[in-house]
């Protein structure tokens, strides 16, 4: 009894400590967005809030650039999930479905491309966009976020459809579908887990991104929200308030997409299954 019992509490306890840990910064960061500046910077620390204010976030949106900013970092992010998303699904599809020389030699390609540290990559990154003449441009970054994404899109993918059985792409064909037609109408509709999955880390490693942005981009109208975040205790001081408004700001959209896609991956999964 003492045993099963023991090892009924320590996994949830685990699990608690864990949760505390992860989710307290969180709430610092949220309830000092809202603190007045005065319970900021107390001695005592104020652990629940009971005066609220806006002035940090009016602040925030006052900032110079601030709305070219988030227009920037939503224009490339996009841009590049998307891009990888439609490069990995036909290169995913190609990998898994077809036979041809060098497969092998390409997957571990993938599978070391993955594993590199783009850091080491910058100075050459830089010395090719500056010899194309396109610093302090949104399209070398959209294209190298796309690239630094493909990778682990590409193998994620590629193990959606190979769970995929062939027989059913084989029964399209036989009723009159093309490969393609097979490929659209019943391969892609069972892949939403998969999409779903590889969209999410392409956006959060896409909004994210710092390294590339700080070198490409030296003119600040061609900047993305992480560079401006790193600015912001310049920018305003001490103003910690302000700049916690910022970073919640910032993590907003990619709380908002993990809860909807993660609803979304788990009711697709459940669909796939009942339609198999």
């Amino acid at each position: 009894m003492r045993r099963s019992l023991f090892g009924r509490i320590w996994p949830n306890a685990t699990a608690i400590i864990l949760f505390a840990g992860f989710a307290f910064p969180v709430y610092w960061m949220f309830s000092t967005a809202f603190k007045p500046n005065l319970d900021i910077v107390t001695d005592t620390p104020v652990w629940f809030p009971t005066n609220y204010t806006f002035e940090h976030f009016k602040t925030v949106f006052r900032a110079d650039h601030f709305w070219t900013l988030v227009f920037n970092s939503v224009t490339v992010t996009v841009l590049s999930v998307l891009g990888s998303l439609v490069i990995s699904l036909f290169a995913a599809f190609a990998m898994t479905r077809m036979r041809f020389k060098g497969r092998r030699g390409i997957l571990l390609t993938f599978m070391i491309a993955q594993m590199a540290p783009w850091e080491v990559m910058v100075i050459a990154i830089y010395m090719l966009v500056r010899d194309a003449d396109m610093l302090n441009s949104l399209v070398p970054l959209t294209l190298f976020y796309m690239v630094m994404v493909l990778p682990l899109t590409i193998l994620t993918l590629r193990g959606y459809i190979a769970a995929v059985p062939k027989e059913l792409e084989e029964s399209a064909m036989v009723d009159g579908c093309t490969r393609t037609q097979a490929f659209i109408k019943v391969i892609f509709p069972l892949l939403g887990p998969g999409l779903m999955a590889t969209s999410l880390f392409g956006f959060i490693t896409a909004w994210n991104e710092f390294p590339l942005v700080l070198i490409l981009n030296k003119d600040i109208e061609y900047q993305t929200l992480p560079l401006w975040l790193s600015q912001f205790q310049t920018a305003f001081g001490d103003d910690w308030g302000a700049t916690m408004a910022a970073s919640s700001l910032f993590a907003i959209p990619i709380l908002i997409l993990f809860v909807y896609l993660q609803r979304k991956a788990v009711s697709g999964l459940t669909s796939g299954a009942v339609k198999g």
